[in-house]
Order: C-alpha cells, then sequence, then structure tokens
C-alpha cells in the first residue's frame, strides 16, 4: 500500500503512514465499500415489466416478384446492349453501360417499396408499419378483427405466398390486406389462434 501524501511504500496492513503519519484508509469509506459490496446481485438486475408485449411474428411483403423483376432487368439490359452493339454500332459502348444499369432502377424501387413495409404480431395487436424517412405505424387491436382471409390469385398460389385480408371492427368499413406474404395460411392459423386466447 502507498501513501497518497508522501508516496511511501506501507504495509497492507497499516493504517498510518510510516513516513509521514497520514491516515492510510479511513474506516468511514471502508464501511461504504462493504456495504455495497454486500448487496444481493438479485436487486441490481432490471426486472421486466408484467405487461410487456409479447411479439410473436414480424413478416414482410416477399421479394419474390422484385427478384424475378431484377432477373428480368438484367436480360433486358444484356439484350438492349446486344441489339445497340450489332444494329446500331455508333453509340458508344458506356452509354448502353449507363442505359442498361438505369433499368435496374425499376425493380430496385419496387425493393425499396417493399423492404419498408412490417406486419407485426404481438399477443394483443397487429402492428403495421410504414415508410423510410417517415414513419408511419398502424396498430390493429386483436379483439377488434372480426374476420381473417387468405386471397391468392393462382400465380401467388404457385410461388406460395398471397394476401392476408383482415377484417377490422373498430374503424367502420376498414379492411386491412396484408399483402403478398409468404405462406399466409399459416400467419392466418397462428394469428386465429392468439385471437381464440386472448378471448379465453
Amino acid at each position: 500500500m502507498f501513501c497518497i501524501k508522501c508516496g511511501a511504500k506501507n504495509s497492507d496492513e497499516a493504517i498510518y503512514c510510516q513516513k509521514c503519519g497520514a491516515l492510510l484508509e479511513a474506516e468511514e469509506q471502508t464501511r461504504i465499500a462493504r456495504s455495497i459490496t454486500s448487496q444481493p446481485i438479485e436487486k441490481l438486475e432490471t426486472i421486466e415489466p408484467e405487461d410487456a408485449e409479447k411479439q410473436i411474428f414480424s413478416i414482410s411483403p416477399t421479394l419474390m416478384f422484385v427478384k424475378i423483376g431484377y432477373g428480368l432487368t438484367i436480360l433486358g439490359a444484356l439484350l438492349l446492349v446486344a441489339f445497340f452493339s450489332v444494329f446500331i454500332p455508333s453509340v458508344p459502348a458506356w452509354m448502353l453501360v449507363i442505359a442498361g444499369l438505369s433499368l435496374l432502377l425499376i425493380p430496385a424501387f419496387y425493393h425499396l417499396k417493399h423492404k419498408i413495409v412490417r406486419y407485426t404480431l404481438t399477443d394483443s395487436k397487429i402492428q403495421i408499419d410504414e415508410g423510410l424517412i417517415s414513419k408511419t405505424t398502424r396498430n390493429v387491436p386483436l379483439r377488434t378483427i372480426q374476420d381473417v382471409t387468405v386471397s391468392a390469385t393462382v400465380p401467388q398460389r404457385m410461388l406460395g405466398f398471397g394476401n392476408l385480408i383482415i377484417e377490422n371492427a373498430g374503424e367502420t368499413g376498414s379492411r386491412i390486406v396484408l399483402k403478398n406474404i409468404n405462406s399466409p395460411k399459416k400467419h392466418a392459423d397462428v394469428l386465429l389462434r392468439q385471437m381464440r386466447r386472448l378471448n379465453k
């Protein structure tokens, strides 16, 4: 143990400095340190509130069409470059590259549009989040839902996704459509099961 005033080395059991006589460890500080360390660890842990909502699932619209769009756009860009290089060779190559890359903006727009939508089911509500910079959140309590319908066109059924249509009694003539979600029947079953649990 070193003295904080003169820096002299003292034994660990010493109370006063052997060189300058300064008090090495105050009795009151020792008592405070002991009272802090004697607290049980359980009291220091944070306790979650009892009414915290439990998230059951959180999904976004499928990106299947977007991926197909990217593929078709790349194919179209290659065909465009091939057409101009064969039939109109006077067009500079850099212009063809820019024209081909600009076609990718179309599927990129729909990709962004799908990514900014999120459907979340908790144990008491459906939450719909939309927007990238300015975000809009809509909450639909499960107790106000009257009917849940699964709708899918032939292409949607072939690719394994569809729409989940929710009739909401809380608002006049309100119909909520969760568009283009993967395994819509499975998510509808989970939603109906949670509604039954809530109404018990």
